[in-house]
């Protein structure tokens, strides 16, 4: 569907015939505010006089019909829905003599997390206290002239669709090629519905930041360089809040080559991605100042990619997570990291965070990479509390020594939580340290070929109920 090279990319798009909104009152056609379409002319003014003109009349659908609409920022506002039909595609224009985007806002908290969490409006689509706004249609929002780079130059925008304190936001249908820093980043937006998109991206999908009742299913994620479905809780808004009551339902996550998936190659070049492998996992944490609460993962599939990752690090509590029903093929790290740390980025006199109450069940994992088994892992006198773990089979490579077997692992306490940086593990199958109420029950884990390593590890494990697990 797309290729690497632009131009002939740009002519892949389908050129059709200018077609019309329905004929009823509430469209607001771009062309008919001055919207060229034809892939060359800025139509950025044209796509925010429509939206000023739909605003003013208390709120209607900004329409895009076929064609190319290279453009900057693109300012929502209340009350507004864009559309992008089929054949139509949103260009994130490159910037000219640092003519481009809106400026990033000064933020004083910005040292607390990456740049991309402290600032939203340097992005091809941004909102700032909105309500009931919504993107949709079967088109394309191409980032093309979007930096995947925190260090973003002068007029230069990082990021696709960017929302900060909103609420009542629908996101559904459209596609996204290569997205820059963040496809979505949504922080401190409330009552979010993201649905059936495809997204094809450089660095992260959706980043879901800050944000309580959101519903994530449906969506296609392919981002091998970071992550694909992402939950954080930053403190970009100078404060801390929770991220809760989320649903992740019905998602794939892969890291296949950049345009792979939206064309259905699915390329796997072996090329070096972050950290010399591929991403495209889903995760929570990294950032992780307010917390996790209410948080439901289910019917999710992972291909060539990273494990699922669950961190707190930063003084928050994550609790009361259930991950069920999920299937993972050609794991790059480990296939389940669960983290309590203590990095602590953030304001100082924050306490060491809290991690219980998860329960993992109905997990089939085949060709999970050998060096990381599974990691889950507290601090001394902060264990990981209540964990249960039922219905899983894991197929690791193997082949590990036993030397490796022998090897006393750091506690990494202060360190970026990513399995890669612990190392190869003494255990093949489960490293579990500082866990305080441990059940785990129908769990068997096997390798492709031998290795020499035990199959589980257990460190200052209290309270732990094992039934039904091999080898062990």
């Amino acid at each position: 569907m797309f290729l690497q090279n632009d131009g002939k990319k740009a002519g892949l798009v389908m050129r059709m015939a200018h077609r019309q909104p329905p004929s009823h009152a509430g469209w607001y056609s771009v062309r008919d505010y001055g919207a060229k379409g034809d892939g060359a002319t800025i139509d950025g003014d044209a796509i925010n006089k429509a939206i000023d003109a739909a605003a003013a009349a208390g709120g209607g659908t900004v329409y895009f019909p076929a064609g190319n609409y290279p453009s900057y920022t693109v300012r929502l506002k209340s009350n507004i829905s864009l559309y992008i039909d089929q054949g139509a595609t949103l260009v994130a224009a490159a910037p000219v003599d640092k003519v481009g985007y809106d400026k990033p806002e000064p933020n004083p908290y910005d040292q607390y997390q990456d740049f991309g969490h402290s600032h939203w409006k340097n992005s091809l689509i941004y909102g700032e206290g909105l309500h009931d706004i919504s993107i949709m249609g079967p088109g394309l929002i191409w980032g093309k002239g979007l930096t995947r780079s925190t260090n973003v130059p002068e007029g230069g925008g990082n990021k696709t669709i960017a929302l900060k304190l909103c609420h009542n936001v629908t996101i559904r249908d459209v596609s996204v090629l290569h997205g820059g820093h963040f496809a979505i980043l949504a922080t401190g937006v409330d009552n979010l519905t993201i649905d059936n998109m495809r997204v094809d991206t450089d660095r992260d999908g959706f980043d879901i930041d800050c944000c309580k009742n959101v519903r994530v299913s449906n969506c296609t994620v392919n981002s091998p360089f970071d992550d694909g479905i992402c939950l954080k809780s930053s403190f970009g808004l100078g404060y801390s809040k929770a991220t809760e009551n989320v649903t992740v339902t019905n998602c794939q996550v892969s890291g296949y080559d950049e345009g792979s998936l939206l064309d259905g190659t699915f390329r796997r070049s072996w090329r070096k991605y972050s950290d010399s492998t591929t991403t495209g996992r889903i995760k929570m944490g990294t950032e992780s100042n307010g917390g996790f609460k209410n948080v439901t993962i289910s019917n999710c599939v992972f291909d060539y990619s990273r494990g699922l990752a669950l961190e707190t690090v930063d003084g928050a509590i994550l609790e009361d997570v259930t991950i069920s029903n999920i299937t993972m093929r050609d794991i790059v790290n480990s296939p389940i990291f669960i983290r309590l740390g203590a990095r602590m980025r953030g304001p100082d006199s924050i306490p060491v965070g809290v991690c219980r109450r998860i329960i993992l069940s109905d997990i089939v994992i085949y060709n999970a990479d050998w060096r990381h088994g599974c990691i889950i892992s507290g601090l001394p006198g902060h264990p990981i509390e209540d964990l249960q773990m039922s219905n899983i089979r894991i197929y690791f490579k193997g082949g590990g020594t036993a030397d490796l077997a022998k090897r006393d692992v750091p506690e990494f306490e202060k360190d970026y939580p990513e399995p890669y940086r612990w190392g190869k593990m003494p255990a093949w199958g489960f490293f579990l340290r500082h866990i305080k109420g441990l059940d785990m029950h129908d769990v068997k884990v096997s390798t492709l070929m031998p290795d020499a390593r035990p199959a589980f590890i257990f460190k200052d494990v209290e309270d732990k109920t094992i039934n039904r697990v091999s080898p062990i």
